[in-house]
């Protein structure tokens, strides 16, 4: 297993007026909580969207000679408004301005472009830079202003002189009224053309370059709203497939679509469910069960699935149950009454692939966040906080101990966890071992002991 060193614990408690992050700690806003983290396809950049409707994004440093263990590190490169909030008139709802999913699109040129999404309405932005400026026009000005042509005795050729670089970030595309709920998933396909968004019971499918139509491709509502008895929770393009994609329910089930069979895809080409044991049934099993996010592994062989107390890996050729199953924590299953009374049951954790499939993460309570390796079976405990954000401190493995059971040294009791602290949002990075792991308000990064020391 990983011996995870933190290379930058940010802590994002902007200022809206300054527009600019600090290293100091103040109230916890509610806009300032971290609502999803994303790594670019080549790991250089990462994204995260906060509820307050900010994109702030933050590029890889790279290694010089002066200080050689600078690779790894990510500093501030943009911040920038994506939505703002919204009211509908017509059904006198109010619309957040946070960030629900970022999804980075391939990079085909010299800038970089990502979807974003509240509830309702995705954007298309494009980030660029600029370290240049044209100078020497005939009918402008140094101010930009139109010169009088009558002025204008000579015709020179005009310039490009440096200047400071500055990232510019400008929405090209926004794509709008195409959901009745709240959108919970997009995804880039393969083919760079297409995307997906999801909500509970609809799956879109839109062309980048059209804004005003899209093409229903799943439609789970039914006729009668009384008999609606699931919904979905998340949804996925293939990596390498650009026909194939999944979605989850709230009932644990997914389902492999192929958009070749048909043009609506209700009908599923593979369901993997696994079978509930009658023994083990209770009230909670429904909520526990249900799949809060799916991610296709880099192969593209393998789904991996997150409920509220496991991970698991699928096989796409094994339909009747998973390949794998890991507790992430089933010490709270003693709690889970009084955690449906504080609606922490509700909570929707996702998870994360290594770039070789073969470690998975995912997050839990007292802000640790879980690691499993397929191969050895091993798995470890490690935590995000202040006292681990000292740069290049090493993480310590933590382990909880379940109530009346034997304690050793440095054993957290579960009675003892803090719930209001929880990883949700993970990324790891395309190609390294670089996690970003997101908690409430603070964004922290680390990186694999060993491939530290071998830069």
């Amino acid at each position: 297993m990983y011996t995870f060193i933190c290379i930058l614990p940010v802590m994002l408690l902007c200022s809206r007026k300054l527009g600019k992050c600090n290293n100091t700690i103040s109230l916890l806003f509610y806009s300032d909580i971290i609502s999803t983290v994303e790594f670019n396809h080549n790991g250089e950049l990462l994204a995260t969207g906060d509820k307050g409707g900010r994109v702030v994004i933050f590029q890889r440093e790279p290694e010089t000679k002066t200080e050689p263990f600078s690779q790894g590190e990510y500093n501030v490169y943009s911040t920038f408004q994506s939505h703002e909030p919204e009211f509908d008139y017509l059904k006198s709802l109010e619309i957040e301005e946070k960030i629900n999913k970022i999804r980075w699109l391939p990079q085909q040129n010299a800038a970089h472009f990502l979807l974003s999404t509240n509830d309702k309405t995705i954007k298309l932005w494009k980030v660029s830079e600029r370290d240049k400026r044209p100078e020497g026009y005939n009918l402008k000005d140094e101010e930009g202003r139109i010169k009088d042509i009558s002025t204008v005795t000579s015709l020179q050729v005009p310039v490009l002189k440096p200047m400071d670089l500055m990232v510019e970030v400008s929405p090209r595309r926004v794509f709008a009224n195409a959901h009745t709920y709240h959108v919970n998933s997009i995804s880039v396909n393969s083919d760079y053309e297409t995307y997906m968004s999801a909500d509970d019971l609809r799956i879109n499918l839109w062309h980048l370059d059209i804004t005003d139509r899209s093409f229903n491709i799943v439609d789970i509502k039914p006729a009668n709203m009384e008999d609606l008895t699931e919904v979905i929770t998340a949804a996925e393009f293939h990596p390498h497939h650009c026909n194939l994609f999944v979605y989850s329910s709230s009932k644990g089930t997914l389902r492999l679509c192929d958009m070749r069979e048909a043009a609506l895809c209700d009908k599923h080409s593979k369901l993997f469910e696994e079978p509930e044991d009658p023994s083990a049934h209770s009230f909670f099993s429904e909520i526990i069960s249900s799949v809060s996010d799916v991610k296709f592994s880099h192969s593209g062989r393998y789904l991996l699935t997150r409920d509220y107390l496991t991970a698991k890996v699928w096989d796409l050729n094994m339909e009747r149950k998973p390949l794998e199953t890991y507790q992430v924590h089933d010490y709270l299953r003693s709690k889970l009454c009084s955690l449906y009374e504080n609606d922490c049951i509700f909570d929707k954790f996702e998870c994360a692939w290594n770039g070789s499939d073969s470690v998975i993460m995912t997050g839990a309570y007292n802000n640790f966040f879980r690691m499993f390796d397929r191969n050895t079976k091993r798995d470890v405990t490690l935590e995000a906080s202040r006292e681990s954000s000292k740069p290049r401190a090493v993480l310590k493995p933590r382990r909880v101990c379940s109530a009346g059971g034997k304690r050793r040294k440095d054993d957290i009791s579960v009675d003892s966890l803090d719930f209001t602290k929880k990883i949700l949002h993970t990324a790891w990075h395309p190609t390294e071992n670089i996690i970003a792991i997101a908690a409430t308000n603070n964004l922290y990064i680390f990186q694999d002991k060993l491939n530290s020391e071998m830069h």
